[in-house]
């Protein structure tokens, strides 16, 4: 559909999850059970580190930071979806649809910066004991997190303006979400050097935290295995498991779904696995670093237990 500059400047249209509209019921019971699980979830590991003393370490400062983005960035999506589903009329303003697109952009490109830290903080744990309160204090730790945020606010200013520098043919958005594949498609000029930003930078982002995370680890096996307890050789390959086990999921995914050229994009594909990415994952995280770890296991053991005792 043709529309004027003016008009695909004020709003977009969402043609949404499915074209069939007896679906969007049980499209909207179905995001809306999954968000609510997400939501609670992250939010109860917050809650759960932040009362719990003995999770107070970094690991678990970082695992609450984590929690934090994952509770937020499907935040950025759900609640527009779930309206959409019970309505007729499936739009978004332009600035509001850059808006989402920046937020969304912003705490996914944090989380590659954040596993990168987190494997860092492994490293020193597992390789550095003696030294490990003093490399990983309180400052340093705040300083990290920082630098990963900085790093995910940096890669979303450059995708948002690489993407909203676009000239838009269309305003009808074949998608569910503002998302840089469908808004590449509405482009009345050619894409080809935004295409080579966008692979180009997420490129260089993803080999840097992947790379680092990889080498991380290749380092600190030696010492797991050096271990003279069967239960510290099991406790040490269980967190980084754990941390590889998320790392894998989520930069798979990102790879998968943003790593070639916009004409390579199946729109319908790019829609199904941006579910599992917008929404799954973000539950995983939570599930694994908590049916994994012991620690979390029985500091909600604790939490439940002075809940029944007061």
């Amino acid at each position: 559909m043709q529309v004027e500059n003016s008009s695909v400047k004020t709003q977009f249209f969402l043609l949404g999850v499915s074209d069939h509209p007896e679906l969007q019921s049980v499209l909207f019971a179905v995001f809306l059970s999954v968000y609510s699980v997400t939501l609670m979830g992250n939010l109860r590991m917050i809650l759960l580190i932040t009362i719990s003393p003995h999770l107070h370490t970094p690991i678990y400062f970082f695992l609450h930071i984590l929690s934090f983005i994952d509770a937020c960035y499907s935040s950025v999506i759900a609640p527009k979806l779930l309206v959409d589903l019970i309505s007729d009329k499936k739009t978004i303003s332009h600035n509001g649809c850059a808006a989402q697109f920046y937020f969304f952009c912003c705490l996914v490109d944090t989380e590659p910066f954040l596993f990168t830290v987190m494997a860092y903080d492994q490293y020193i744990a597992i390789c550095n004991p003696l030294l490990y309160t003093v490399i990983m204090s309180k400052r340093i730790c705040c300083q990290l997190a920082i630098g990963a945020f900085l790093g995910g606010t940096m890669s979303s200013v450059i995708h948002t303006t690489n993407t909203f520098h676009l000239s838009f043919c269309s305003s009808e958005i074949n998608h569910y979400f503002c998302d840089i594949s469908p808004l590449f498609s509405l482009s009345c000029t050619d894409t080809y050097i935004h295409d080579i930003v966008l692979v180009v930078f997420a490129s260089l982002v993803e080999a840097l935290c992947l790379l680092t995370v990889l080498f991380s680890y290749i380092l600190i096996i030696a010492p797991i295995l050096k271990a003279q307890s069967a239960d510290g050789r099991r406790k040490g390959f269980s967190t980084c498991a754990s941390h590889l086990i998320v790392v894998s999921i989520n930069n798979g995914t990102l790879i998968f779904i943003y790593l070639h050229p916009s004409a390579c994009h199946l729109l319908d594909i790019d829609k199904v696995t941006s579910v599992f990415y917008a929404f799954i994952i973000p539950m995983l995280n939570r599930l694994i670093y908590s049916l994994r770890n012991k620690d979390v296991k029985n500091a909600f053991r604790k939490m439940i237990s002075r809940k029944f005792l007061s």
